[in-house]
């Protein structure tokens, strides 16, 4: 279990294969909403689970599954 202490707003959030996932706006209780102005984003916020983050390191979070696989799996609610 990554260290959610570490995360910050503003936080690019990146897959495991290197792709641009989302923006971080602050964590919700065990999952991360993501900002709904990132171009990723398509104007609604995103949740990703903390269980999906593999590494924060760098100045970013990164997870355990590639980019199209977290936006497959990112809730909207």
């Amino acid at each position: 279990m990554v260290d959610t202490s570490s995360i910050k707003e503003h936080m690019p959030v990146v897959g495991s294969d290197g792709g641009h996932v989302g923006t971080i706006d602050h964590l919700d209780g065990q999952r991360i909403k993501l900002t709904r102005t990132d171009p990723a984003a398509g104007g609604r916020h995103h949740f990703i689970h903390v269980d999906s983050i593999a590494s924060v390191e760098g100045g970013q979070v990164r997870l355990n599954r590639t980019t199209d696989e977290a936006k497959d799996e990112w809730a909207t609610a």
